[in-house]
């Protein structure tokens, strides 16, 4: 009974409550499990049979879906007849008999009570002789003269022993003071199942765990049927189907395939599925699909439907009409504004996959020509600017020089108002636009806005139309073209699209400012580097203004990655110098081709911060990675590859993938640090990529190919300028060098480690210099003085590593080998710990103090915090179980759960340990790690290897 079930999390309460009444036999108690369809009614009841079957109880079906005879009393006896019918003990003919008698003397007359008295009494006989109980599923689905009947003999003539579980819809006649509601000593109503339920239910369906993403995506699709198990998994089918399932890092995601998340049952059988707000009649299904068309295509409004309504139906339905029953039924909805869209997405995007292109065209024909019938383009696209999708769409049934008039007053007027995606309107009138001068004006407007609004995926989009203007463009171009380029450029930048190859290099060369951009990203780790020649265009006069780098500023970005003399005459070309902790941050984020961070410490307040591009997902890994965030490190690195893979394969972060190599190697997974390492293509140079190479293949039992392919790596970076970074993979030969016995390299390694703090001369070069010094020469002071700095900077990788040589030369070594175990164990740096940490420690006799892994806390999931949050309110179980959508007995059956996982005595308690923190301290809460909880659980590992 403890057991979880194993086919619908979330639903253990409500098991146990029928497992409970099934097998108490020989008591009268009628258990009524209610809910909306898909919610897992059949699933409850079916658990719980099995949990009593376990337990020797006797449960048999009453099965009224197949009975003969006329509904009402007649069905009810032939199939309590089939039910005698299986109790072997003997006395199934006078039972039979019995019933069939009085039958036979009523029929006719009114004698169904007489009748109904008598199939209660032989129940109560079989049940008195052969224990045993009742159940009868789906009772929604039997004629109701039939529930009539079966509801009056459980109220009235209610068989003596015999408990009884039944499942139904909520309707009229258990819903509102029927027969089968007043019968019920107990009614359970399943409501949808809570967030941390969604995700077990679909990590056991899939049988591996899936990202949160995923969860979201799936809910998101389904509006307010998010809980509803039927629905999750016919999205979940749909998905599978789509082939729209991807695996990364031994979890599943979701990539959304185009048009969204569906149901996996076809548009014309939904309405069997009896979910609430899914349309019924099969014409509406059809006036529904033409509807998912128009919503998808753009902004409808209702007043737009009555406008097109005026002028003639379209053929085959009444969409203006249908929409008006749709409202009612609550399969659409509208704001204030009138704006209609589908309640349920999936149903929405199930619905398009019918074919109704004709209607579709007819009605979005009307909409937008019964407006241009009394306005002129420009005043219709500035007065409805959502009309611009349903022109845009219609394509050449709509003259261009109608269209395009009427879409580029609604992006205007879209853009005065900052409206979202107010790029890809100006993009859909670039696409009727005849190449010229105001062609580029419109494109600087587009572009313009993307860079302002931090839309660079639709900035990105317009590649078309510009390099369609750059071909045709003289050679003298003007402004426009050449901040189009530029801008075009930036964005391409952020997406991590490779954007200077083929045609498009050769097009973007002929404007030095865009090409010195597009060049930028091989500086940083976005595609291959492409030597380009110095742009000694002269500045334009006054102070940089918008998010857009100047050609010095961009000089600037490369030149970070470089020595301190190409930075140096860099930063002497700008107007306003990038000094103090903004170059920090600069040297910092090139370090690890942090193209985000590196325009934000040289554009300051200008650059855009907001968006979600590729660089700025990037941005947030590297600050979860350098303060030992790491899951949520590997979350964000997900959550970049599987958007490089839906949308551009060469719009992925490769040394995103790097840094996933390095924290699975860490933490001792070599294999799957090995799975993202070959993702990596070789035309990438970075330094970072190097380091984590070295690692995993010295880990793999390769140290002859690690030290000869890192020393190539060196020569690479050096070779292509790529020096910043470049200290962390010599400081990694010199560790390796020093466990390995491989004196030259050590040697050779703080060598080229000086040289390129005096080349260089960034705090991180100090930082790995001066640790060289210590693991080579044994200089404490170095040591003291590389935690310090790298303290400051915020690396807890590098600070491990400080600690580990402060073991060996500190005059305390026993307290920075306590300080560095648990720092691996906080990072669940398994290797670190198991490798470096335990050989140091027998080398230097110290002991090697590991305290014990607390188990991470069994969480509240965060249904269990908003039950805690309304006892703290004082709010009774039956208010309780009315706000949460369940029975009271659930609401007692948690309790007593919580009270045990919290060790709290009373309601009381349990609301002051919510109030003064205590759960919180204890780890309980979502989200919230437990007082002195390690960050990250020790994994062992595969391999015993040095790490630097």
């Amino acid at each position: 009974m403890q057991q979880r079930d194993p086919s619908l999390p979330g639903r253990e309460g409500d098991v146990c409550a029928v497992a409970s009444a099934l097998g108490a036999t020989g008591t009268a108690r009628t258990v009524l499990v209610t809910g909306p369809p898909g919610v897992g009614k059949t699933v409850v009841v079916e658990s719980g049979r099995l949990a009593a079957v376990r337990s020797g109880a006797k449960v048999l079906p009453l099965d009224l879906w197949t009975a003969e005879g006329e509904p009402g009393t007649a069905a009810l006896v032939d199939a309590v007849c089939r039910l005698l019918a299986r109790i072997n003990d003997g006395r199934l003919p006078a039972r039979v008999t019995a019933i069939r008698r009085v039958e036979l003397r009523t029929a006719g007359h009114d004698g169904g009570l007489a009748l109904l008295s008598t199939i209660g009494e032989t129940l109560a006989d079989a049940a008195d002789h052969i224990p045993f109980a009742m159940v009868v599923d789906g009772v929604d689905a039997v004629p109701p003269a039939t529930v009539s009947a079966l509801g009056l003999m459980l109220r009235v003539f209610r068989p003596a022993g015999l408990p009884v579980v039944l499942t139904s819809r909520p309707t009229a006649s258990t819903e509102c003071g029927g027969d089968l509601a007043l019968a019920a000593d107990t009614v359970l109503t399943l409501g949808p199942l809570a967030r941390d339920d969604v995700r077990e239910l679909l990590s056991r369906r899939l049988g591996r765990p899936v990202e949160p993403d995923l969860v979201t995506a799936v809910t998101r699709s389904l509006g307010p049927l998010g809980g509803n198990p039927g629905a999750l998994l016919s999205v979940l089918a749909g998905v599978e189907r789509d082939g729209a399932l991807v695996e990364l890092d031994g979890r599943v995601a979701v990539s959304e395939p185009a048009g969204g998340l569906r149901f996996a049952a076809a548009a014309e059988e939904l309405s069997d599925l009896g979910w609430p707000g899914l349309p019924a009649p099969y014409g509406r299904v059809r006036s529904a699909a033409v509807l998912a068309h128009l919503v998808e295509a753009a902004e409808l409004r209702l007043e737009d439907l009555y406008r097109a309504a005026e002028q003639g139906r379209p053929a085959g339905c009444d969409v203006a009409e249908a929409a008006d029953q749709l409202l009612v039924q609550g399969v659409l909805s509208a704001d204030h504004e009138g704006r209609l869209a589908f309640t349920v997405p999936a149903l929405a995007a199930a619905l398009r996959t019918l074919p109704v292109t004709r209607e579709v065209r007819e009605l979005r024909a009307r909409i937008v020509c019964s407006l241009l019938d009394r306005l002129d383009p420009v005043a219709a696209g500035t007065g409805r600017p959502w009309l611009a999708g349903h022109a845009a769409a219609m394509g050449p049934e709509l003259a261009d020089e109608i269209a395009v008039p009427l879409v580029l007053a609604a992006a205007r007027r879209r853009a005065r108002f900052a409206v979202p995606r107010t790029v890809d309107v100006y993009g859909a009138a670039l696409e009727r636009m005849p190449r010229g001068p105001e062609a580029s004006g419109v494109l600087r407007q587009a572009l313009e806005l993307g860079l302002r609004q931090a839309d660079h995926a639709g900035a990105l989009a317009l590649a078309a139309p510009l390099f369609a203007g750059l071909d045709a463009a003289p050679a003298d171009a003007g402004t426009d073209l050449d901040f189009n380029a530029r801008a075009w450029s930036v964005a391409a930048l952020h997406e991590h699209a490779e954007a200077a190859v083929g045609r498009r290099w050769a097009a973007l060369r002929r404007i030095p400012a865009a090409a010195g951009l597009a060049a930028l990203g091989g500086r940083y780790g976005i595609g291959p580097l492409l030597p380009t020649a110095p742009d000694d265009a002269p500045e334009a006069g006054g102070p940089p203004r918008g998010p857009l780098p100047t050609p010095a500023e961009t000089r600037l970005l490369a030149a970070a990655v470089g020595g301190r003399a190409e930075s140096d005459r860099a930063r002497r070309g700008l107007p306003g110098a990038v000094e103090g902790a903004a170059w920090d941050r600069l040297r910092g984020a090139a370090a690890y081709g942090d193209l985000a961070g590196a325009l934000e410490a040289v554009l300051a307040d200008r650059y855009t911060k907001a968006g979600d591009s590729t660089a700025v997902r990037y941005h947030a890994v590297v600050r979860d990675y350098l303060a030992g965030r790491w899951d949520e490190a590997l979350a964000g690195i997900r959550r970049i590859e599987l958007r490089g893979r839906t949308r551009d394969p060469s719009g992925v972060a490769q040394l995103a993938r790097a840094l996933a190599g390095e924290i699975h190697w860490m933490r001792g997974d070599i294999e799957r640090a090995r799975t993202w390492l070959d993702l990596i293509s070789e035309a990438v140079p970075h330094p970072l990529i190097g380091r984590v190479r070295l690692g995993v293949r010295s880990a793999a039992g390769r140290p002859d190919e690690a030290f000869e392919r890192g020393w190539r790596d060196v020569r690479r970076a050096r070779e292509n300028g790529m020096l910043a970074g470049l200290d962390r993979l010599l400081l990694r030969l010199l560790s390796y060098g020093s466990w390995e016995g491989r004196e030259g390299d050590r040697v050779r390694a703080q060598e080229e480690l000086e040289a390129l703090h005096a080349e260089v001369g960034s705090p991180m070069t100090r930082e790995s210099m001066l640790l060289g010094r210590a693991m080579l020469h044994g200089d404490a002071e170095s040591a003291r003085s590389a935690f310090s700095l790298v303290r400051r900077r915020g690396d807890r990788q590098l600070l491990l590593l400080a600690r580990e040589c402060l073991v060996a030369l500190a005059d305390d070594p026993q307290t920075w080998l306590d300080e560095a175990v648990r720092e691996a164990q906080s990072l669940g740096a398994a290797t670190f710990l198991r490798t470096m940490l335990a050989v140091r420690a027998r080398w230097e006799g110290l002991k090697l103090n590991v305290p014990r892994q607390r188990a991470a806390p069994n969480r509240l999931s965060e249904s269990d915090v908003r039950l805690i949050d309304l006892v703290s309110d004082g709010e009774t179980n039956r208010r309780i179980a009315a706000r949460m959508a369940c029975s009271e007995k659930t609401v007692e059956q948690r309790l007593t759960r919580l009270f045990q996982r919290t060790g709290c005595r009373s309601r009381a308690e349990l609301a002051a340990s919510r109030l003064d923190g205590t759960l919180a301290r204890l780890g309980l809460l979502p989200d919230c790690p437990a007082l002195g909880e390690a960050g990250g659980s020790a994994v062992s590992p595969s391999h015993m290897e040095p790490l630097g």
